[in-house]
């Protein structure tokens, strides 16, 4: 019975180091398919829900340029051509025009107010220690939680009493007041991640604080303030409550008054191109606004997140 032997190792010649060769590299683990299966899902759902927010949007506007007769007989079918004229009908038989001018008017006014008046307070709360500091902080988030349908009526009568009722101004000072606590919530967080050193530094060159503020610490903030104004323009600009309730004047009625409106007398006549028309002239401007400064919200809410 033969055996093998193991050679013995041939010795080193004088002068040569002699190392141990690396064992091979193990290879690397093959991507398990939990991960595939969970990208396909999530890309799935994302497809499905862009699909589910951007259909029925397409319809409206598709349908805005339809003759009432295509509406039911074709509703998912392209228009035969353009019916531009339910757009000039929307627009002045149905006055949205009017309703535009007046919601511009309302929102512009009170967007201004609520960025100046919460900044201004929220770089206070964020920057400054004084007794009740937290007390203030806190109140304010309480009037985030704080349902809206349970101050209409002593709202009715406080602006009432006011003579503010029925009027642009009046209702203006009620969006301020109704979108103050989130803007002072959201700043205040953002102010505090800002660096303290540059407001330092303008004390000491000689700067006031009213200078600081508007000069340095506000711009500064630009990218929460476009968010917090994106997120204010948006309710602001399709809030129905607060006019339907503080604006019973037909001349000075407002987008969502006026869209309300339009769906009760039109639905009757069976104007429906004319119904669709000025219900993408309301979602119009809230789209545009949001497709030019997604980046900004973006970038306001990652950069409030961390220092």
């Amino acid at each position: 019975m033969k055996t093998t032997e193991t050679p013995a190792p041939v010795p080193a010649e004088p002068g040569v180091t002699v190392t141990k060769a690396d064992p091979p590299a193990a290879k690397p683990p093959k991507e398990g398919k939990e991960g595939g299966v969970l990208n396909a899902f999530s890309h799935g759902m994302l497809v499905l829900w862009a699909v589910m927010v951007v259909m029925p949007l397409v319809w409206a506007v598709m349908t805005s340029f339809k003759d009432d007769k295509s509406i039911f007989s074709s509703p998912w079918a392209l228009p035969d051509k353009l019916h531009f004229d339910n757009w000039s009908r929307a627009w002045t038989d149905a006055h949205m025009g009017d309703y535009f001018f007046n919601t511009i008017l309302v929102v512009g006014g009170s967007l201004i107010g609520t960025l100046v008046l919460g900044s201004m307070a929220a770089y206070v709360l964020a920057r400054f220690e004084f007794p009740g500091n937290r007390f203030i902080y806190y109140l304010f988030i309480g009037g985030m939680s704080f349902p809206i349908m349970l101050a209409l009526v002593p709202l009715f009568y406080v602006v009432n009493n006011m003579g503010l009722l029925n009027t642009i101004h009046g209702l203006i000072l009620v969006y301020i007041a109704y979108s103050l606590p989130f803007t002072v919530f959201f700043l205040t967080a953002f102010f505090r991640t800002l660096p303290s050193s540059v407001a330092e530094a303008a004390f000491v060159d000689g700067a006031s604080h009213t200078r600081t503020f508007f000069q340095i610490m506000l711009p500064m903030a630009k990218p929460g303030l476009v968010s917090v104004g994106i997120f204010n323009f948006l309710g602001q600009w399709n809030q129905y409550m607060l006019p339907t309730v503080l604006n019973t004047d037909p001349d000075k009625r407002v987008l969502t008054q006026g869209l309300v409106q339009l769906a009760a007398s039109q639905g009757y006549k069976g104007d429906w191109s004319g119904l669709f028309a000025g219900l993408v002239m309301a979602m119009l401007p809230v789209l545009a606004a949001y497709i030019v400064f997604q980046r900004q919200v973006v970038q306001g809410l990652t950069a409030g997140a961390v220092k």
